[in-house]
């Protein structure tokens, strides 16, 4: 049975690490640019599956969707496609293929058809299935995350306990490579509970690591309050790159504190400040346009933008309401003429960079190589 992957430019690492847990089941996933018999599978985002929906539904092969919006919309999805997975795909897409070959209905937990839905009944554990093959990724050092942030779909697919690749596997992928780069809702979280940090699991994980290091940055960000001495000193002994990666969000607390992030708008400045004195670019992500922000709210988001670009760099985006997160459903609130016009000027020096006008821009745009 040929199995292919359609190739997507933001599914590129679940490709490789669902390639390598089929290759344990002994099934090859092939790159394909349109949909081929027997199989082929995709991976898709909330943004991009409009996009891809067509081309499912006129198929002439069994199709197989997961991906984000595939686990927060299973049903809606299985209009058009044949098999839905819900959640972590290592498991179950191994396990779907061998039905399908069995000629089997698929009527497997974390799989979702027009006729049946059958929930995940398990988490993944990490050290099962190999970070990649042949087909080089991330190394996925983390997974979960203890926060229910209102936009953010993490938790609600992977769920609120961390769960983490041990140091010995991590090191068996990393080494392969002149770069070790690493997939993380918090980097600084390895090793913990993701609220109490563990320097310690870190700096292990570190020492076992021969090639250059780029930790708590893309695709590896961390949260402000993680960012100390500590942490810093960390990485200026033992990494790479030489900027950090974390969200800010909104310049409210009451924002801050009604999306449950679980940090204040003094834990961003103190972290800017903190890499700043340590040598290292703070690079903060905001998201503008939460439904229910106010004028102020939204004004003290860019005063905050303002700040944080004059001491490092912005990426900014416009709030998007995924399904299956607290938010969902609700609607973007217009931007600001002070917020679009500060946003562009700040773009122009370079010291911003994001899609708070068109937010799908970021999903269908290769990303930028400015990762060191």
């Amino acid at each position: 049975m040929k199995i292919n992957w359609r190739q997507i430019h933001a599914a590129r690492n679940s490709y490789a690490a669902l390639s390598a847990a089929c290759e344990l089941s002994g099934f090859s996933l092939q790159l394909v640019d349109l949909p081929e018999p027997e199989v082929t599978c995709y991976s898709l985002n909330s943004l991009n599956e409009a996009h891809y929906r067509d081309e499912i539904a006129k198929a002439d092969c069994i199709t197989i969707v997961g991906g984000p919006h595939a686990s927060a919309c299973s049903r809606e999805v299985a209009r058009y496609a044949d098999f839905v997975i819900t959640g972590e795909g290592e498991y179950i897409l191994p396990r779907l293929l061998e039905e399908i070959e069995r000629g089997g209905p698929g009527n497997i937990p974390g799989v979702t058809t027009r006729d049946f839905s059958n929930l995940p009944t398990s988490g993944v554990r990490l050290d099962a299935y190999p970070a990649f093959s042949e087909k080089q990724g991330f190394v996925e050092c983390s997974r979960g995350c203890p926060f229910a942030c209102g936009y953010c779909q993490t938790p609600q697919i992977f769920g609120h306990c961390m769960r983490h690749r041990s140091i010995d596997a991590i090191a068996e992928f990393s080494n392969r490579y002149e770069h070790a780069r690493f997939v993380s809702p918090n980097a600084f979280a390895y090793g913990s509970d993701g609220i109490h940090p563990r320097w310690d699991k870190i700096e292990a994980l570190f020492k076992r690591l021969h090639n250059q290091i780029f930790f708590g940055t893309f695709p590896s960000e961390v949260r402000p309050e993680f960012i100390c001495k500590e942490s810093l000193s960390l990485v200026n002994q033992y990494c790479t790159n030489t900027k950090l990666h974390f969200g800010a969000q909104s310049g409210s607390d009451a924002v801050l504190e009604r999306l449950h992030r679980g940090h204040t708008v003094d834990d961003v400045l103190r972290a800017v400040d903190l890499c700043r004195e340590s040598g290292i670019i703070p690079v903060v992500d905001f998201i503008v346009g939460f439904p229910f922000e106010t004028d102020d709210e939204q004004l003290a988001t860019v005063d905050l933008i303002r700040q944080v670009a004059r001491l490092g760099k912005c990426h900014v985006h416009r709030f998007i309401p995924l399904p299956g997160t607290p938010l969902a459903g609700t609607t973007a609130r217009p931007l600001l003429k002070e917020t679009e016009k500060a946003c562009g000027k700040l773009a122009l020096v370079g010291k911003i960079t994001g899609s708070w006008s068109e937010p799908e821009i970021r999903f269908f745009r290769p990303p930028s190589n400015d990762i060191p």
